[in-house]
Formats: C-alpha cells, sequence, structure tokens
C-alpha cells in the first residue's frame, strides 16, 4: 500500500515537474521562433511523459489513476470559464448575428473538409467517424466518435493536432489578414483551435478568451447535434 501512494506520488510529480519546465522554456523563447512551438506544453510534456513511461516500464492507466486529480481541476477550469463568458455579455449581443453565421459556416466546413478528404483518400469507415469530430473540443469530441462508432483514441490525437496546428497557423494568418479585432481573433481560435486556441486567447486578453470559449462552446453544441445525422447520412448513401 505504501510503495502504491509513493508511486501515484512520484508520477504526480513528473507530471508537475515535466509541464513546468518545458511551459517555462517556452516563455522564454521568441514568440514566432520555431522553439517555441517545439516546447509548447501540449507537444514537448506529451513527448517526454511518453518517453519516461517506456524507460521506467509504467502502462499509461496507473499513470492516469495517478493523475486524476488533475481531471478534477480541469472540470472545474470548464465550468470557471463561465465567469469571464458572463463578463462579456454585452459585447456578444451586439454581434449576435455574425456570430451564428461564422459558427454554421466554420464549423460545417470544418467536418465537410475532414469528411471529403477522407473520401478522397479511400479511408475505412471507422476512420472517417474518427477524424470528423475534429474541430471540438477534446470531451465533446469523444462522445461524438462513440456514438458514430469512432475510435475515442484516435479521434483524441486529431484533436490535439488540430489544436496545435489552429495556435501555430492562426497568428500568422492574423497578421497576413491584418486582423487585429480581439473580438473576431479569439472566436476564430475558439472554433478552430478549441481548448488550446482559448487558452492561447487567453494569453492576448480576457475579452480575446472570453470569446474564444464562446467559440469553442457553441461549436461544441452545433457538431454534437448536427454531425451524428450527417454521418449516417453519408454512411447509408
Amino acid at each position: 500500500m505504501t510503495m502504491e501512494i509513493i508511486n501515484i506520488i512520484i508520477l504526480c510529480a513528473l507530471t508537475i515537474i515535466i509541464f513546468s519546465l518545458i511551459h517555462w522554456l517556452s516563455k522564454i523563447t521568441h514568440s514566432i521562433s520555431f522553439f517555441h512551438v517545439l516546447f509548447h506544453p501540449m507537444i514537448m510534456s506529451a513527448f517526454l511523459v511518453y518517453i519516461f513511461l517506456i524507460s521506467l516500464e509504467v502502462d499509461y492507466q496507473s499513470y492516469r489513476i495517478a493523475n486524476e486529480p488533475f481531471y478534477f481541476f480541469l472540470d472545474t477550469a470548464i465550468v470557471a470559464l463561465a465567469i469571464p463568458l458572463y463578463k462579456q455579455l454585452n459585447h456578444f449581443k451586439e454581434i449576435f448575428k455574425p456570430l451564428i453565421l461564422t459558427l454554421i459556416f466554420s464549423a460545417s466546413i470544418a467536418s465537410l473538409s475532414a469528411l471529403g478528404l477522407a473520401f478522397a483518400f479511400g479511408l475505412e469507415v471507422n476512420v472517417l467517424t474518427s477524424i470528423a469530430p475534429k474541430s471540438v473540443t477534446t470531451p465533446i469530441a469523444l462522445r461524438i466518435a462513440e456514438e458514430i462508432g469512432g475510435n475515442p483514441s484516435m479521434t483524441i490525437g486529431i484533436v490535439v493536432a488540430t489544436g496545435l496546428m489552429g495556435i501555430i497557423f492562426g497568428p500568422i494568418i492574423f497578421k497576413i489578414l491584418n486582423i487585429q479585432d480581439d473580438r473576431i481573433r479569439g472566436y476564430i481560435l475558439g472554433i478552430s483551435a478549441h481548448a488550446i486556441g482559448s487558452a492561447s486567447a487567453f494569453k492576448i486578453n480576457r475579452k480575446c478568451g472570453s470569446f474564444a470559449i464562446l467559440g469553442l462552446g457553441v461549436t461544441g453544441i452545433f457538431t454534437a447535434l448536427v454531425l451524428p445525422y450527417l454521418i449516417l447520412l453519408i454512411i447509408n448513401q
């Protein structure tokens, strides 16, 4: 029993130490450099944890159980995001129609483009259903993947990759198109890069982060309601 507790403490400490180190390295590197992207906590932290688990011959289930407290704080943090969202409510009302039109267009394109590429390359149905929910936050994507017959493990990887691509190329596109409105930047990051994009938006300012959370939330709801029926329609044809 004592050894189990020690192992849990070690694995939990491993997560904190690796994340803190990579987060520090990310902060001291130039924001548009290759190393800044390389040292993004979602990329390098996961890679280093994987290396340690392989080296120490620790199975993933044991690691997940040891880090269960972080899942609790993750749920708490998601609920807490409603606070900045509420504070920006007046700004949402001002541009309600453009927000809804952007949501319908972008969320539809995100799913249809993934499905179109999957069909073009002749991928199997289970791969197609795993890729389809790529542009919503992980908890919602997992539920959608399970409902439409996808592989949850594959879906997680694709969702994370989509988020990383969003925060890497998003700022570049904003600069090229000269998009300086924090509301637009935040909303786009929330829709296209979900939770990772929202975290990146909050680094800009609170308004940008609030619109990112709005984009993340409404995209998740819209996709969860529409995508399962769209998949069934395509598969049954």
